[in-house]
């Protein structure tokens, strides 16, 4: 009896998980139809048929490259990062708006925003913000500021994926409160001496380098600070633990200590004392980015959640019949359409060279909160087979948790809007 019952619970495990791949194929094939048509979406006001053309190239690769092995990577904890990102490097989606002298592809922010909703397409948040980590995270300070031998040294293998680069900003009592961080880089004749610890950092298992942010003198804490290309070989780096995380598991995410680590001092990002100006500046591309990459994702989960509460029956009609259900995935799609239009309009402006911080805040606090929505309302209608780490949308509701925490928290995305409109209690 119980050899009957363990064969009738697999083949319906079976016939479900064959069900849910065939809703995530045929949802995922629909929206690259409709996205590779000859005339571009009037709505998208921000691309042209290139943004298109770059979108179905890279579609192309993680169909064949990534897709297939997402789920393998996620139960590892970890995924090939140097192979992945070699293959992206090849095609020229790791360098998108940076100079062409360096590998680049040299075209406009908008590109890069275009990319990361493709990238969005890959079912996990750990992978996608793996790549952003490398593409848009680490190196907008260096191509803007560093020296040349320091792009070439730097920027150029990890635009054209020989390395793999993270980002050293966050410590265990300074994540969103960049200001606080304690780890210091002591001058020392012609080198840097550092000491400290940076936390959570994604790509910290496999990196080859780090874009670290260190106290460079005791002065203003916004004028102490200082961007520094430091190789991840050097003697005193430890790397402590990788994280066990909620969500993003395909991604690894680190602990570092340095232990009087010598570095030289040319390998300073732009003027000393500007790291954290610098950063500021980092943090409104990737914002945006970040954004931006949770379009596809939010939409696809309502797509599924769409076909599987249209077959799925209760009380002797489908779900989706169901008023609460439907006038639910109604509102949400409305509101992913709000928050892509604030979202384009706020890239609009940074191409144009206009300071974006308020309206990069606004969007990310309002995908950040959405993509909870989201997944949460989404997960109640597949009910028990929500729970199960058999869909897409059990696996978000994980991974895009950490979009209101990672890259600056609702609150602060709140204080600085604030900041903006003048409403902020402190010191004029």
């Amino acid at each position: 009896m119980a050899a009957s019952c363990s064969r009738l619970f697999i083949r319906s495990r079976m016939r479900l998980g064959a069900q849910v791949s065939v809703l995530r194929s045929r949802c995922y094939s629909e929206k690259a139809a409709r996205e590779t048509s000859s005339v571009p979406p009037p709505q998208d006001i921000i691309y042209t048929r290139e943004h298109y053309s770059l979108r179905e190239s890279l579609r192309k690769i993680i169909e064949k490259n990534i897709i297939p092995f997402v789920d393998k990577w996620e139960e590892a904890g970890t995924f090939p990062a140097h192979r992945i990102f070699k293959i992206l490097g090849q095609a020229g989606f790791l360098g998108v708006n940076k100079p062409i002298e360096y590998g680049g592809l040299g075209l406009d922010f908008s590109y890069n925003i275009a990319v990361a909703e493709e990238l969005g397409n890959i079912p996990c948040g750990g992978i996608p913000m793996a790549i952003g980590v490398q593409s848009d995270m680490t190196t907008p300070a260096l191509a803007r500021f560093g020296s040349d031998e320091l792009k070439l040294q730097f920027l150029v293998p990890t635009i054209a994926g020989d390395m793999v680069a993270c980002l050293g900003i966050s410590e265990i009592g300074a994540g969103s409160d960049v200001a606080n961080i304690k780890t210091k880089a002591v001058k020392n004749g012609d080198d840097y001496i550092i000491n400290g610890e940076k936390m959570w950092i994604t790509n910290g298992c496999q990196a080859d380098w780090m874009c670290l942010l260190a106290n460079t003198d005791d002065g203003s804490v916004h004028k102490s600070k200082s961007l520094i290309c430091l190789p991840m070989k050097l003697p005193g780096i430890h790397v402590a633990k990788k994280i066990d995380k909620l969500g993003m598991r395909s991604s690894d995410t680190a602990q570092i200590f340095f232990e009087d680590v010598r570095v030289p001092r040319k390998y300073l990002i732009g003027e000393e004392g500007m790291g954290f100006t610098y950063q500021m500046l980092q943090f409104q591309e990737e914002r945006m980015w970040a954004v931006a990459a949770i379009l596809a994702p939010v939409q696809n989960i309502i797509q599924e959640t769409i076909e599987y509460t249209r077959q799925r029956k209760i009380f002797g009609q489908s779900v989706l019949h169901n008023q609460t259900v439907h006038f639910r995935l109604a509102e949400l799609e409305t509101e992913i359409e709000l928050v892509r239009s604030l979202l384009y309009r706020c890239v609009a402006q940074y191409i144009q060279g206009n300071d974006t911080t308020k309206l990069a805040s606004m969007a990310k606090l309002k995908a950040a909160r959405l993509v909870r929505e989201v997944t949460d309302s989404c997960l109640q209608f597949w009910g028990g087979m929500g729970f199960t780490n058999e869909v897409l949308v059990s696996r978000l509701y994980r991974d895009m948790r950490l979009m209101s925490i990672g890259g600056g928290a609702d609150e602060v995305m709140l204080s600085i809007i604030c900041k903006y409109m003048g409403t902020l209690p402190g010191k004029k």
